[in-house]
C-alpha cells in the first residue's frame, strides 16, 4: 500500500508545483482535505481491488484534469497551462481578481 500512497503523493506534489496557480482561490484547508480524501480513496481502491485496479483508477482520475486543461479551458478562451487571461479564468471560477 505504501507504493500507492507514494504515487498519489508524488502526483499531488508535481500537480501543486505545475498547476497550483489554478487553485489560488481555494482555501488551504480544502486543498489539504482534497489530498487526504484522495489518499483515503486510493487506499480503499487498493485494498478492495488490488494494485492493478489502483492504476486503472489512477488513469481514469488523471483523465479529468487532462480533459479540463487540454480541451475545456481552451474552449472557454483560457490557456489550460497558464490560466490566462486571469480575469477570464477568475470569472469562470467565480473569484474576485485582486491585482
Amino acid at each position: 500500500m505504501w507504493l500507492e500512497i507514494a504515487v498519489i503523493s508524488n502526483i499531488f506534489v508535481i500537480g501543486t508545483i505545475l498547476f497550483g496557480h489554478f487553485e489560488a482561490g481555494i482555501s488551504k484547508w480544502k486543498r489539504i482535505a482534497k489530498y487526504f480524501l484522495s489518499v483515503g480513496v486510493t487506499i480503499l481502491v487498493s485494498k478492495a481491488f488490488g494494485l492493478i485496479w489502483f492504476f486503472v483508477f489512477l488513469g481514469v482520475m488523471l483523465l479529468f484534469p487532462l480533459i479540463i486543461h487540454a480541451w475545456w479551458l481552451p474552449k472557454q478562451g483560457i490557456n489550460g497551462w497558464t490560466g490566462e487571461p486571469k480575469d477570464k479564468y477568475y470569472a469562470l471560477r467565480g473569484w474576485e481578481l485582486n491585482e
